[in-house]
């Protein structure tokens, strides 16, 4: 395809920076790039699903550290990249009680979990995010590092789809 291609003909440096605004793993973006030539888009999910899946726990806290806390609309603008903000999109409309709510929830969850809060926001409304993150306030960290490691996921392959889709525009 004309995404893989241009995917696999990029410099070492642009797709590292590709694949780390993907995931914020510094380890998972160089493996991407390593595992080039990919043919497929599947291709390219299943050598990300498969690189994910043998993260340690400092990759997973480096991907959960590149993202803005939910919310937080200033930090997405600067900190999650060009997908963040519209990830987030949720969050703009909530009423002020539940990004009040959402920001304490954020603390709490820190505090007791050690690391940020993940959830792919993506489709999701400010109050489902809210409930999700009341309910997985409830896990232990072990457990909670593990939803937000597969969360992450969710949203690597939403970016990677989108990276796909930019990296091939349609034909007029």
């Amino acid at each position: 395809s004309k995404a893989m291609d241009a995917l696999n003909r990029m410099g070492k440096d642009d797709a590292f920076a590709a694949f780390k605004a993907c995931c914020g793993s510094t380890k998972y973006a160089q493996a991407m790039v390593d595992g080039r030539p990919y043919s497929t888009v599947e291709a390219l999910f299943s050598a990300s699903d498969k690189i994910w899946s043998q993260a340690e726990r400092d990759d997973i806290l480096e991907a959960f550290s590149a993202h803005p806390k939910i919310g937080d609309t200033k930090g997405a603008a600067q900190h999650g990249g060009k997908w963040a903000s519209n990830e987030q999109r949720g969050m703009s409309a909530a009423p002020a009680a539940v990004a009040e709510a959402m920001a304490r929830g954020n603390q709490d969850y820190e505090s007791k979990m050690g690391f940020r809060y993940i959830v792919c926001a993506t489709g999701k409304s400010a109050e489902e995010m809210l409930a999700i993150l009341q309910a997985r306030l409830l896990n232990d960290p072990d457990t909670e590092l593990r939803n937000g490691a597969a969360e992450q996921n969710r949203i690597t392959h939403l970016r990677l789809s989108k990276l796909a889709a930019e990296l091939a525009p349609p034909s007029l």
